[in-house]
């Protein structure tokens, strides 16, 4: 659907294309998508649950308890739109709503990355100072470093998505993606977008997205330095179990990141983008709570209500 804009206010909507065209498949879209979300609210709400118990109010699951908040706030926004499409039958988003939710997703996916880089920190300390580890990750160490990963993250999206809200022309109101996503929406404006590609290319790559993957690395190199320390087998497998399920997010979250964003240029297939952005969206908030709370005894405890043995 081809349509010339002229002037900003003229734009009053666009459609969501969606996940597929085909008729036949809106049904078991709606389905799948509708379970995922569920089984994300259901898990990342456990955790939170879980968090609260006493022996779990450690600074890890304070970070573990906003990471919760992220994936369920992160899904609601990316996700809503498939749902209420399949159930109105109405495809549009206006035209403000739709730079919200860029905003938003934006701001809530550097959020989780600057979130795990922080929990990264905290398995640094843990492991590299176990001795210094309550003095240094103390209640106001970790509230300070809560509120300016959220500060951060709501701040930093800013600049690119400004300067898509200001766009005046568009060639298209077909939006060739589920939600409004930063890259689906510069491909169909009819505007120079050389400048807000390099804005938003720059900015992905160092405080959204290299920033907090830089943080996270340092801390790992450390990590496995002092592992590597330990005499025994024994030893070394018990602090890496420490970190294997934050390790396991990690690596899963900056792979659909990478694949999604920083790929060499922005005439990739969106197909490819919509893929990795699924998966972003939907498998990673899922997998997060079944992580954590399949490898962590403290969890499986506080979830059955058990409070650890006096030692």
């Amino acid at each position: 659907m081809a349509l010339m804009q002229t002037n900003q206010t003229s734009i009053r909507y666009f459609i969501i294309k969606g996940i597929s065209d085909d008729p036949y498949l809106q049904f078991p879209i709606f389905l799948l998508v509708l379970l995922i979300y569920l089984t994300t609210i259901s898990g990342n709400m456990t955790i939170l649950i879980a968090c609260r118990a006493p022996h779990l109010h450690t600074p890890m699951y304070f970070f573990l308890g906003n990471l919760s908040i992220i994936d369920i706030c992160c899904s609601t926004v990316s996700l809503h739109k498939i749902l209420t499409n399949f159930i109105t039958g109405d495809k549009r988003v206006s035209f403000l709503a739709c730079m919200v939710q860029m905003y938003f997703f934006g701001s809530l996916q550097g959020l989780e990355l600057l979130i795990l880089s922080a929990m990264s920190y905290d398995r640094y300390v843990a492991i590299c100072k176990p001795l210094q580890y309550h003095l240094v990750m103390n209640t106001r160490t970790c509230g300070i470093l809560a509120g300016t990963c959220w500060i951060w993250g709501f701040l930093q999206v800013l600049p690119p998505v400004g300067t898509v809200y200001s766009f005046s022309c568009y060639s298209s109101i077909e939006i060739n993606h589920f939600f409004c996503d930063i890259i689906p929406v510069i491909r169909i404006s009819c505007e120079d977008t050389t400048f807000v590609e390099m804005l938003f290319f720059i900015e992905g790559l160092f405080p959204i997205i290299l920033t907090p993957f830089l943080l996270t690395f340092l801390s790992y190199i450390f990590i496995i330095h002092a592992i590597l320390k330990i005499h025994t087998s024994s030893g070394r497998l018990k602090a890496f179990y420490t970190c294997s399920s934050h390790l396991t997010v990690v690596i899963l979250l900056y792979t659909t990141l990478f694949g999604q964003y920083l790929t060499p240029n922005l005439s990739s297939t969106l197909e490819s983008k919509k893929l990795f952005a699924l998966f972003n969206t939907a498998a990673v908030p899922l997998l997060n709570p079944v992580i954590y709370s399949l490898k962590n005894k403290d969890v499986k405890r506080a979830l059955n209500k058990k409070e650890p043995r006096p030692c």
